[in-house]
């Protein structure tokens, strides 16, 4: 029985190089020189910090990373930036980025209840962190793979796994 994975995992390697091409560039640019603007991967609990002197200058660190991670194709929306800016110690602020990997208990439940709603010939079913989609042919899961993309265009969902 043909089927497929829905999951939500980044490509770690790409934030990676666009960490490293952020901190070269606050590295050399002027605006920066002689303060703490910094950022950092913190890959083991998947997060990256962004460092600085004021909420201005995080601002300005965060539209570099962003700016980089666009370059080399990783979506922003694998980011949660709803962390607030906090003090760390004499005039340094920091903020907290966490990187989304695997899909949380609530987005599996509405992409099951989605399949579900649109009356194909599929069913999803929740495994893990990740979503198995299984059907009798290969076309209703690309109707499937299609409406996922439609219904849920925020996140930047991965189809992995395709088997007939």
């Amino acid at each position: 029985m043909p089927s497929f994975d829905a999951v939500l995992e980044p490509d770690m390697v790409a934030i990676k190089n666009s960490v490293s091409n952020a901190e070269k560039e606050i590295g050399t640019r002027f605006d920066f020189k002689g303060t703490a603007a910094k950022v950092e991967l913190k890959e083991k609990d998947k997060q990256i910090e962004l460092i600085g002197d004021s909420d201005f200058q995080i601002e300005q660190v965060s539209q570099v990373l962003i700016g980089k991670l666009t370059k080399q194709g990783v979506t922003v929306n694998y980011l949660d930036m709803s962390a607030k800016i906090e003090k760390i110690g004499g005039d340094k602020v920091k903020q907290t980025y966490k990187i989304k990997a695997g899909i949380e208990a609530e987005l599996a439940k509405k992409i099951t209840g989605a399949i579900k709603n649109s009356k194909l010939k599929v069913a999803a079913s929740i495994q893990g962190d990740e979503v198995r989609v299984t059907g009798k042919n290969r076309d209703d899961l690309q109707v499937a793979i299609a409406l996922l993309k439609k219904e849920f265009a925020d996140q930047p969902l991965n189809f992995q796994n395709f088997r007939d």
